[in-house]
């Protein structure tokens, strides 16, 4: 059966039951050999002597007859090792009652094959009861990670376990067996026998199974499979038992999907009481997993029956697939947390990590007494910052004020819950889960209420602050797919105002957070129509890491910001994504994950078991616009089609740009040049403006030809280029780097380490970073190559700096000082920032001081977002119909409306550089050099994207001719000319045609009359808008 929003079938809903007959699902076997090997055994045990003669038959009988231990074990050990077992049974049962107490007893045994073919468990075991000592606290965990975790359709194991039906001690204890072996898949794999597409689960089985599955439980698995394939997530189904209470529970995912989930689903059915008498993993050679669990009550059990916890199981195992490794779950033996509130503790647990206020009144009071452009001053307000967010509130400490306070965790999360618990379908005749009767026995209390009750019992003012941030995380919650049962990760849409104003001064639009097993991530945007790329952050160490989770919410809305500042003349406002991987995690993974998870909160549609009734506090749809960034390059084409896939029909062409140009319609920034382009427009108009000849200017470069700027930089420039810095090493040679050579390898995209060195002069060298103890041909001796990389771009001196690629913050206030000499002369006379926030703004303002000529970022490398945004709005304006014949490749080729539709955009872009690079030029002239350069680009972005906001509300936008006008020269003429100017104001979302209209008038009426405008200025611009 399937959950139906949030409610589990109750007796009077028999329909929505699976029953199934009372036989096994399996063929066990029949062991022909048990009663010889018996006797073998039996004269094994007598000629060890460790038993006494006269006990030996005793003990080998009730070993075989009396345990109720399955043939499997019998047939797949030798009566050596047997023997073996049945000693230490014994000599188990002495130590036991030498101790007086049969709890004692603890049996421990193993064989694990050298050669990997599997390993055989056998432990003592309580039935419904999770152990947390001796072998069974750690068996099933060492399970997961020695032989589930990392399956993969060419190296994947099956298990067997199952529970002796006889006690071992007058304790209730059990044997439980394990057997783990190698799959054994037909090589070569048999040929497809459907002709629907469906895979046949005989042609993908190991052979072992196919030996002992029955006809009923192959039909089972292969509707599960089919199932499994057609999602993205988890596939859960329950079975009754026909004439028992066992209830077997049937679980299907993605091989790679979860990790240490199979001994986390043992702690979630002891939770309810239940026992498992036998359950099994098996791997298919498609990639898929499915788990197979027989479940039954203790004898005795004071939980809820299992007629009604194994719908709550169920619904938890979807959580547990999310977060199963929840320390908060793991310690429910004394904080008594259901799987529930233990995945609500844990999401706290993140949300506190990031906004826990850790400045605090005197650093802001700090903050305005000291002088931030003075670099100084911002060093010390830098290291005070870094101080407090390191110190303050460590993700231990956070954690220890959760388990310390578990009951008042327990109100949070009725809090959470009594308002996004999917509402009961009162047509329907189901009865409520158990997590919803456990809701209605907790007095729920209001927020003032809740807050009073925290303030009250916690008198510790640090404990209390990391409290009253999971009350702050509730209340800002507008909708989440935590009760979705099936999901991959969680995620929150949330209400951003609870940001101090103080550390983020622009005001967030949106906000998403999501929370993986094995990552965690955010998307923040600045307006409701935004965009801006994925970017993975990946960690190098423990430390490294551990500094990325501190910075990641700061890295993104530092990221975002920059990205408003970009997005200044086009429609969507800035937004980024960040995803942290843990250390050692797959990055793939991760972003399909962090996609999918908000894909669950994009999409309105409701299908059982799959997406059901969400909350939904916010109540409009959301249309999210991503793009590629570091470490998603190649996956925007997966997010465009899963999203597809979930029912995104109206907006999968537009979900992602840097999409396939052949495959999907994208258009790609590297191979067209787009960003490129917009850089490429100020280091021209710094030529023009001096009067400078390029062959002339000598020139340094981070970002190699294997990158997108960097390659482009190189093919699009004729400078005398003098060090290239890139991932693999640096590249010099101060009578520049041979053209050729460098144009060479930016057409092949490979990094500087394939230089030909025969192509340097005396004076020039090559160090990779995996070299050591390297002369160069000053005779200076490079110790490590690393360290010489990550330090280069200040060593050299030339005209131009071009900044391509790199970390951000590469030149902070720091180390800005670096780039002078000892003279105080810089190092470089102008520099074009084309990686985002190469430079820290102090660091720019520092550089500005001693008259260097710097662009920034967001004014310099927007060629990138002018090409995604038109990209986007070729999605939004053409049908599925329309845009797969005219933005898809036909063998190979692309159409003529693509590259006409190419060619406007590159249009777009230079002419906006040039004219965002006339103004900022004419600005800094009009000002007499008093302005830095850098404040004026800030400058007139801040008051673009403050013009686009009024203009999008304003009644200029109802005004029809003014609007076709813009509409007809914003639009490119090549979409314009192929669809219709009225289909397209049809077609577009009014949202997205407000902020069009609004995004041209705003960039162009800057651009043509200055930053400093006035009110008749634009009434004779607006005057004009309806004869463009």
């Amino acid at each position: 059966m399937t959950l139906l929003n949030g409610h589990d079938s109750g007796v009077s809903t028999e329909q929505f039951l699976q029953r199934i007959s009372n036989l096994p699902g399996y063929t066990t076997p029949i062991f022909q050999g048990k009663d010889e090997q018996r006797t073998k055994v039996q004269i094994d045990v007598i000629a060890k002597g460790f038993i006494p003669r006269e006990l030996v038959a005793n003990e080998v009988n009730w070993f075989y007859s009396q345990l109720g231990i399955d043939d499997t074990y019998f047939e797949n050990e030798s009566s050596s090792v047997i023997s073996d077992h049945i000693i230490a049974l014994f000599g188990a049962k002495i130590l036991a009652y030498t101790k007086h107490d049969l709890n004692k007893l603890v049996i421990d045994l193993e064989k694990v094959d050298e050669k990997g073919n599997g390993a055989t468990f056998i432990h003592t075991s309580s039935p419904g009861m999770t152990s947390t000592e001796g072998p069974g606290a750690t068996c099933e965990s060492r399970i997961d990670s020695l032989y589930l975790d990392n399956s993969t359709p060419s190296e994947c194991y099956r298990l067997e376990t199952f529970r002796s039906t006889g006690s071992i001690s007058a304790a209730s204890k059990q044997l439980r067996c394990y057997f783990i072996t190698k799959c054994n898949f037909l090589s070569p794999p048999p040929p497809p026998t459907r002709t629907d597409g469906r895979t046949d689960i005989r042609t993908v089985s190991d052979s072992a199974f196919l030996e002992r599955a029955t006809p009923h439980t192959l039909r089972v698995y292969q509707k599960i499979m089919w199932q499994v394939e057609s999602r993205y997530g988890p596939v859960m189904e329950v079975f009754e038992v026909e004439g028992t209470r066992e209830r077997r529970l049937v679980i299907g995912y993605k091989m790679g999907g979860t990790s240490r989930f199979f001994s986390a689903l043992s702690h979630l059915y002891h939770f309810y009481q239940l026992y498992s008498a036998r359950k099994y993993v098996e791997q298919f050679s498609n990639g898929i997993t499915i788990i197979s669990l027989y479940l039954n009550p203790i004898p005795n059990s004071t939980a809820a029956p299992i007629e009604h916890s194994i719908f709550q199981v169920m619904k938890e195992a979807s959580l547990l697939y999310c977060l199963p490794d929840n320390p908060f779950f793991r310690d429910s033996v004394n904080s008594g947390h259901a799987v529930q509130e233990a995945t609500y503790a844990y999401c706290g647990w993140v949300f506190a990590q990031h906004f826990c206020n850790r400045l605090g009144p005197a650093y802001h009071h700090l903050k305005n007494i000291l002088d931030e452009s003075n670099p100084s001053h911002a060093e010390v307000l830098n290291d005070i910052k870094r101080r407090f967010r390191e110190e303050t509130f460590t993700r231990e400490s956070i954690a220890q004020v959760i388990h310390a306070h578990a009951e008042i965790i327990r109100l949070l999360y009725v809090n959470f819950a009594m308002v996004h618990y999917p509402a009961a379908d009162q047509a329907s005749r189901l009865r409520p889960t158990l997590s919803y009767q456990r809701l209605q026995t907790t007095q729920p209390l209001s927020d003032s209420e809740l807050h009073d009750k925290i303030r009250r019992a916690v008198p510790n003012k640090q404990d209390l602050q990391v409290l009253e941030s999971f009350l702050i995380f509730n209340k800002h919650i507008l909708k989440t797919n935590f009760y979705q049962p099936n999901k991959v990760a969680l995620s929150f849409r949330l209400a951003p105002k609870f940001l101090p104003q103080g550390e983020y001064p622009q005001p967030l639009f949106g906000m998403f957070l999501v929370i993986g097993n094995e990552f965690r991530g955010f998307h923040i945007r600045f307006r409701d129509v935004a965009r801006g790329g994925i970017r993975i952050v990946m960690s190098s160490t423990e430390e490294n890491y551990m500094i990325n989770k501190r910075m990641l919410f700061d890295e993104n809305y530092g990221l975002a910001a920059t990205q408003s500042l970009k997005n200044k003349d086009i429609p969507e406002g800035g937004a980024k994504g960040t995803i942290l991987p843990s250390l050692g995690a797959p990055s793939r993974r991760c972003f399909e994950k962090y996609i999918d998870a908000i894909i669950d909160l994009l999409i309105p549609s409701q299908s059982s078991g799959i997406k059901e009734r969400q909350v939904d506090l916010y109540g409009k749809p959301e249309l999210l616009f991503f793009g590629p960034d570091e470490g998603t390059a190649d996956m925007m084409d997966w997010a465009a089609l899963h999203a597809r896939d979930r029912g995104a029909e109206t907006w999968w062409k537009t979900f992602t740009t840097g999409k396939s140009a052949q495959l999907l319609g994208g258009v790609p920034h590297d191979t067209c040049g787009m960003t490129s382009l917009s850089i490429r427009q100020y280091v021209l108009g710094i030529y023009k403006q001096l009067g400078l000849r390029e062959k002339d200017i000598t020139k340094v470069q981070t970002g190699g030809p294997d990158g997108d700027l960097g390659s482009n930089e190189i093919l699009l420039s004729s400078d005398k280029t003098i060090a290239v810095i890139d991932g693999s090493g640096v590249l010099a040679d101060p009578v520049g780097i041979n053209r050729n050579e460098l144009v060479r390898l930016a057409k092949l995209r490979v990094p500087v380490s394939h230089f030909d060195k025969t192509k340097l002069s005396k004076d020039g060298y090559l160090v990779k970073i995996e070299e050591q103890d390297v002369k160069l041909p000053s005779g200076e001796v490079v110790s490590d190559g690393t360290d010489f990389r990550n330090g280069a771009h200040f060593r050299f001196k030339a005209d131009l700096f071009v900044p391509c690629g790199g970390r951000p913050e590469a030149v902070n206030v720091s180390n800005v000082a670096a780039l002078t000499d000892t003279e105080g002369k810089p190092h470089f006379k102008y520099i074009v920032e084309g990686a985002n926030l190469f430079f820290t703004q102090q660091a720019r303002l520092h550089l500005e001081k001693r008259r260097v000529i710097v662009f920034k970022d967001s004014s310099a490398n927007k060629g990138g977002v002018t090409s995604s945004s038109l990209e986007v709005l070729a999605g939004l304006a053409l049908t599925t119909q329309e845009y797969v014949d005219l933005m898809i490749f036909k063998d190979g080729k692309p159409s003529d409306f693509y590259q006409h539709y190419v060619k406007d955009i590159q249009a777009k872009i230079t002419e906006n550089a040039a004219a965002e690079f006339h103004c900022i030029w004419q600005e800094h002239i009009r000002l007499q050099g008093a302005k830095p350069r850098t404040e004026i680009s800030d400058e007139l972005s801040i008051m673009l994207t403050e013009l686009q906001d009024k203009l999008e509300h304003s009644s200029l936008f109802n005004d029809v001719p003014s609007r076709k006008g813009v509409m007809r020269i914003a639009i490119p003429r090549t979409l314009v000319d192929q669809v219709g100017l009225d289909i397209l104001l049809e077609r577009l979302p009014e949202a997205y045609q407000r902020a069009l209209f609004s995004s041209w008038v705003a960039s162009h009426f800057i651009y043509k009359y200055g930053v400093h405008s006035s009110t008749i200025d634009f009434f004779h611009f607006a005057r004009d808008l309806a004869r463009e």
